[in-house]
């Protein structure tokens, strides 16, 4: 027994720091996963093991049949990161765990949208001093955060946000002060969120918010979205300019055309190497050897590492069948939460909020996954893991779950 509340110590803090460091959440991770497998405490896995498991045996397949295997072998980490899903599971015993759990996730996140609020400040008074174009100034170096990229430290709030919403929407036992206090901190991840300027998250969170709001109030579905686009779109500043951009982008700043090469590219890709992929980390290294014929000389401005799009990246370096499966596993997760909820009794619960915000972040992920690799960054995958493990928690609270659907005994 001491080994395992040991590791349900370090699985709880590996959790919460992804937010702060990346190495010293999967340092605790690993510290997790050994200090439960020496507890000989029961590995418990969601039933989304099957897809994930087929997952995990493509993305070794490509590996083990790329051209270059060892180029793609810093993506193998990724497995320790899908471990997350096992410790949490085995180790959040009941849904009042994953609600403290994820109180302190919004406390830590605001605490770093304040520091990302900072580096906008920063960033504004160093183009301000300059005397150079803010937008151009900040559009390709943008406030990260305690991460390294902005890309990085949007998936993350995204995720965090939207829980917190549920949370907001959904939780029981709110008083007048949390309320206060926590829809503070909502504002300050809403607000960083925005200064981030990116727009696929944007775009992710807008969708799964409205998904929670139809919950809750089914008129602030359309009144909530209505009123943050007015307000961005009327108000002038550096976000009214990256919302423009969606339509009117500035060539050779923020220009769309290298996401419609990236695109094309990775059809051929696929076109080429359907079953198996191109191999790990093979879409970098042989990007230009797959480009469309008719592709403008020089490439527009834009980064071409990935395909910035995770379904594309996926069968263009996996194979089409393991991409399959991680749409099977994210469609599952969606089914299974979605059920749960259906069986809950009606109002307030900490089960009700999991669950919703569980489903909201699979939403998040995916529509921002059309135009950006998110599954694919380790920081980001963790948060999203973590959410799914507390959500099938949550779904075995359920009063009248049959144990076939989800296990008998509840955690």
């Amino acid at each position: 027994m001491p080994l395992y509340r040991a590791s349900c110590c370090l699985a709880f803090a590996s959790a919460v720091t992804i937010l702060l460091s990346i190495t010293a959440s999967e340092t605790l991770l690993g510290l997790s996963l050994v200090a439960l497998v020496a507890s000989r405490a029961k590995l418990r896995l969601p039933r989304i093991w099957l897809p994930l498991g087929l997952f995990l045996v493509g993305t070794l397949l490509s590996l083990a049949f790329s051209p270059k295997p060892i180029e793609g072998l810093p993506q193998l980490k990724k497995i320790l990161v899908y471990s997350m899903l096992m410790v949490v599971y085995s180790t959040v015993p009941d849904v009042l765990t994953a609600r403290r759990l994820f109180q302190s996730w919004s406390g830590v996140a605001a605490i770093v949208a304040s520091i990302g609020v900072v580096q906008f400040a920063e960033k504004w008074h160093a183009a301000h001093v300059r005397h150079l174009d803010f937008y151009q100034f900040y559009v390709t170096d943008r406030l990260t955060g305690t991460m390294r990229h902005w890309m990085t430290f949007a998936g993350q709030e995204m995720i965090v946000l939207l829980m917190l919403l549920a949370f907001l929407l959904f939780a029981p036992g709110l008083t007048r002060r949390s309320l206060w206090i926590w829809s503070a901190c909502a504002a300050l991840l809403g607000t960083a969120l925005l200064l981030n300027e990116t727009r696929t998250v944007w775009l992710g969170t807008a969708v799964a918010g409205a998904w929670l709001l139809w919950w809750w109030r089914r008129w602030m579905a359309a009144a909530g979205p209505l009123v943050v686009i007015l307000l961005v779109w009327l108000l002038p500043g550096p976000v009214h300019d990256r919302v423009l951009s969606i339509f009117h982008p500035q060539q050779d700043v923020d220009s769309n055309e290298f996401r419609r090469i990236a695109f094309r590219t990775g059809l051929l890709m696929i076109e080429a190497h359907p079953w198996l992929g191109i191999g790990l980390d093979e879409t970098k290294y042989h990007f230009l050897d797959y480009l469309p014929p008719d592709t403008p000389r020089p490439l527009p401005s834009g980064f071409y590492q990935h395909l910035h799009n995770f379904y594309l990246q996926f069968a263009a370096e996996r194979g089409i069948p393991t991409m399959l499966m991680m749409i099977w596993m994210l469609l599952t997760i969606l089914y299974d939460f979605f059920h749960a909820l259906q069986r809950l009794p009606e109002g307030r619960s900490d089960a009700r909020f999991l669950l919703h915000g569980g489903i909201a972040a699979v939403i998040g992920i995916m529509v921002s996954g059309v135009f950006e690799v998110n599954l694919n960054d380790s920081a980001v995958l963790t948060v999203f893991l973590i959410v799914v493990a507390c959500g099938y928690v949550a779904a075995g609270q359920g009063p009248h779950v049959p144990g076939w659907y989800f296990p008998a005994r509840r955690t």
